[in-house]
């Protein structure tokens, strides 16, 4: 587990774009934090480096959201709205497409998550701007990743 304190929209995104740098085909982004805590800009600077031009805005209407004129394929999705519908979506299918996959909200759907994959828990400190990532790597490819940028 790592800890990794940001007190900017900037270091998040700074943060997210040292992670997009070892990112790999498959690879699965589990995001949890309450609202406005940064999941979304999160995702906005990790797409950003990817070469994704297109506007990166929460799919929570959608659920989820391909974008594909990056070096990989980006599926951001948001799954605080599906109950149980979480089978009709077919998530499991974006996992082995060979692009980079950001859930939003992962902890409400936790049994359908790969076994591998990078969990990160935003917690928004007092001072508003503040924001502590814990970072959890699930298996050797995370691992790897985490000991590389963090």
């Amino acid at each position: 587990m790592y800890k990794i304190t940001t007190h900017s929209e900037n270091e998040t995104i700074e943060l997210a774009q040292n992670i997009e740098s070892e990112k790999f085909p498959n690879m699965v982004i589990c995001l949890e934090g309450d609202l406005g805590s940064g999941k979304t800009i999160f995702t906005k600077g990790f797409a950003a480096s990817m070469g994704i031009e297109e506007a990166v805005t929460s799919p929570t209407f959608n659920i989820i959201k391909e974008y594909t004129q990056g070096e990989l394929p980006l599926y951001h999705m948001d799954v605080y709205r599906v109950d149980d519908k979480v089978e009709e979506l077919g998530l499991e299918e974006y996992f082995h497409k060979g692009g980079v996959v950001i859930i939003e909200w992962a902890d409400l759907i936790q049994k359908y998550l790969p076994e591998e994959r990078l969990d990160i828990r935003i917690k928004v400190l007092d001072d508003e701007n503040t924001r502590v990532f814990i970072i959890t790597p699930y298996g050797k490819e995370y691992e790897d990743l985490c000991e590389a940028v963090l």
